[in-house]
């Protein structure tokens, strides 16, 4: 029966933590997938609660043994901050009701936006009033309506869009 040499371990902690730097790695990588830790992070974090431990108490009795339940522990840790923190991508609960202040300002945006286009020179009031529609005409059906080739849409809509950026910038500049 062969005993762990570090079961009994009682040399500087830099030695021991050369010694426990494989079974860390292996132990961190077998744990992070289940915990959503990455495995650098588990090691990061046991290496920390060894060198707190040494400093308060000294090396632990059965070093290999403390560092496999230190990495369960991380990983516990890890799954419940998991669990607990919420994604700032995600909406909230209440997504699905509108926002009074959020609609007025989106409206108060598309009433700008419409009295801009309407001041626009030639076609251009006609042509980003069909891409601006909640139809969502295709190019062909755009050209059709107003009597152009559908070549010369993506251009004309370039220039129209051009006169209403400037406009608008001219309107906020103004303000």
């Amino acid at each position: 029966m062969t005993t762990d040499p570090l079961s009994t371990y009682d040399a500087p902690a830099h030695d021991l933590i050369a010694l426990l730097r494989p079974l860390l790695a292996a132990e961190a990588a077998a744990e992070a997938f289940g915990s959503g830790a990455e495995p650098g992070d588990l090691e990061q974090a046991v290496w920390l609660r060894l060198l707190e431990r040494l400093r308060r108490d000294g090396p632990p009795p059965d070093p290999p043994l403390w560092l496999r339940r230190a990495v369960r522990a991380e990983a516990r840790r890890a799954r419940r901050t998991a669990r607990r923190e919420t994604s700032l991508t995600c909406e909230p609960a209440d997504a699905d009701r509108p926002d009074p202040e959020r609609l007025a300002l989106a409206a108060a945006r598309r009433r700008v936006l419409r009295d801009a286009v309407r001041r626009l020179p030639g076609r251009c009031p006609r042509l980003l009033a069909a891409l601006l529609s909640p139809l969502d005409p295709t190019y062909r059906e755009i050209a059709g309506e107003l009597g152009i080739s559908q070549g010369s849409l993506g251009p004309e809509r370039s220039r129209c869009l051009g006169c209403l950026r400037r406009l608008l910038a001219a309107e906020v500049a103004a303000r």
